[in-house]
C-alpha cells in the first residue's frame, strides 16, 4: 500500500516556503530540494493555491502560505493534491460465478472505508506546525 508521493512533495514545498521565505524561493529551487523537475512542483502549487493553502502570483516567482502553519491540517494537504477521494481501490474484475469473487467487494468496502476514515481522522490531528517542528528535532539530531 502506498499513498503517492504528490502528498509528501506538497508538504516539503509548503514546509520549504515556510522556513525559506516564501517569495524567495522559486519552483526550480523546490525541485532541488525535492529531486524532481520543477513542472511537478507548479503542478502542485497550482492544487495547493486552488485549496487556499498558498498564495501565488502570475509571472512573479515564489509562493506564501495563506495561513499560518497551525491552520494548516494535513488532511487539507491531502486532499489538495490528491485526485481520488478513496485511498482503497477494490479490483472490479472478480468472477461473478465464484462464491468468494461475486462477494469480495461487499466483505471488503466497509473495512477499507473505516480504514480510510481512521487515517483521515488522524491526518486531520496534525499541522504544518507539528511537521515544522519535527523538521527542527531532525535538525537536532544532525540528521
Amino acid at each position: 500500500m502506498s499513498i503517492p508521493s504528490r502528498y509528501s512533495i506538497a508538504i516539503h514545498v509548503l514546509s520549504l516556503i515556510r522556513t525559506e521565505g516564501g517569495e524567495d524561493v522559486t519552483s526550480q529551487l523546490m525541485a532541488n530540494s525535492i529531486g524532481t523537475n520543477a513542472v511537478v512542483i507548479r503542478g502542485i502549487l497550482g492544487k495547493l493555491k486552488k485549496a487556499g493553502l498558498v498564495q501565488t502570483r502570475q509571472g512573479v516567482p515564489g509562493a506564501k502560505l495563506a495561513r499560518c502553519p497551525e491552520e494548516i491540517r494535513l488532511l487539507e494537504v491531502y486532499k489538495a493534491v490528491e485526485s481520488s477521494e478513496e485511498l482503497f481501490s477494490i479490483h472490479a474484475k472478480a468472477n461473478p460465478k465464484c462464491e468468494v469473487g461475486k462477494r469480495i467487494q461487499g466483505a471488503l468496502v466497509r473495512i477499507f472505508q473505516d480504514a480510510q476514515k481512521a487515517l483521515e481522522e488522524k491526518l486531520n490531528d496534525f499541522t504544518l506546525a507539528h511537521v515544522l517542528l519535527n523538521i527542527e528535532e531532525e535538525k537536532k539530531k544532525g540528521a
